[in-house]
């Protein structure tokens, strides 16, 4: 199983597939790509090796691709509580574990990685909008093509903010940014370039509350001296920040400093059959990229799969080389 639908997250699901593992793939988001697709999917990513820029949403696509192949379950929308150790299903096998999620799902897996960021990834909640959600409202923007030709209202004054207004202003009818302070948080130079484009940008104000019919039709604003106004509008995107949780690991009986998963230099943890690898994991000389993270992964997969089953090979063996891939799954992840 893998906890977390991230760069590394997808990597670890490839890597496990390769290994001839049936995989589970579990993220609280309703999307994949983790941070990348639900803060920077338009963003150039310049540090993935052989790939000199690559835009966010194409780096998640082409992980999902290339997991493809293998016939991964993904279970997107729905978070992992509890894990708690099985009985092994033969004589002499590992221990197992049991996951149960928040839907009241248990799956049983050979080995857990934890791929999950900077933990459990939360959109910060707009009030105002909340009964819109779906019906015109959203915190992600997984496609800019889906508001081309509408009337756009992004909320929010950080970096997120800014940079889905720069992507839409090209793409939509209309873009209005409404922040709720004179100052942004978002970089100075991001924000001078917004300015400079047709986008809408009213400060002092903050979203009151939202109107429509089957969907969202327009907002009325609430401004710093207490007049309101309204917009018409076709989409609202709360942009307002995120945050991190990472209790529901706190009772796996896995080691935690510093809000990240302690791990060996096989990945693994404190906990026989649970690995973490990417941003959420820590140890001597940690340097959190995404190409580092990919290497963790395949770490982590890699020594689970041994793990499971101490006959098979260290080294998975060449992508090259098609009789390297497993006919069989030896167990599941």
């Amino acid at each position: 199983m893998i906890v977390g639908a991230g760069p590394a997250g997808l990597f670890a699901t490839y890597c496990a597939g390769f290994r001839g593992l049936s995989v589970t793939l579990i993220d609280n988001l309703p999307e994949p790509g983790g941070q990348v697709a639900a803060l920077y999917p338009e963003k150039l990513i310049y540090d993935v090796a052989g790939l000199p820029a690559v835009r966010g949403r194409d780096l998640v696509d082409g992980l999902l691709q290339q997991a493809a192949a293998f016939s991964p379950l993904h279970l997107f929308g729905e978070q992992a509580c509890d894990a708690t150790r099985v009985p092994a299903r033969r004589n002499g096998g590992p221990e197992r574990w049991s996951v149960r999620t928040d839907r009241g799902r248990t799956i049983d897996c050979g080995a857990v990685v934890i791929t999950g960021g900077i933990g459990r990834f939360t959109p910060r909640p707009l009030a105002a909008a909340a009964d819109w959600e779906g019906r015109g409202f959203a915190y992600h923007v997984p496609r800019l093509d889906e508001h081309a030709g509408k009337d756009v209202v992004i909320a929010g004054g950080g970096d997120s903010a800014v940079d889905w207004a720069l992507a839409l202003t090209p793409v939509a009818r209309s873009v209005t940014l409404v922040h709720r302070r004179a100052r942004f948080r978002a970089h100075e130079a991001s924000v001078e370039q917004l300015r400079r484009t047709e986008c809408t940008i009213v400060t002092d104000a903050q979203v009151f509350s939202a109107e429509g019919d089957d969907r969202l039709r327009r907002i009325v604003l609430e401004h710093s001296g207490g007049t309101r106004s309204e917009i018409g509008v076709d989409s609202l995107i709360a942009a307002l920040g995120f945050t991190a949780d990472l209790s529901p690991l706190e009772s796996w009986g896995v080691e935690i400093v510093d809000r990240r998963i302690v791990v060996g230099t096989t990945m693994r943890t404190r906990q026989p059959g649970i690995y973490a690898a990417g941003d959420i994991a820590r140890f001597p000389g940690k340097v959190r990229l995404i190409a580092v993270g990919f290497g963790e992964a395949a770490l982590a997969v890699n020594n689970a799969a041994v793990h499971l089953d101490p006959s098979l090979s260290l080294a998975p063996g060449h992508s090259t080389d098609a009789a390297s891939i497993p006919a069989v799954a030896p167990a599941g992840l």
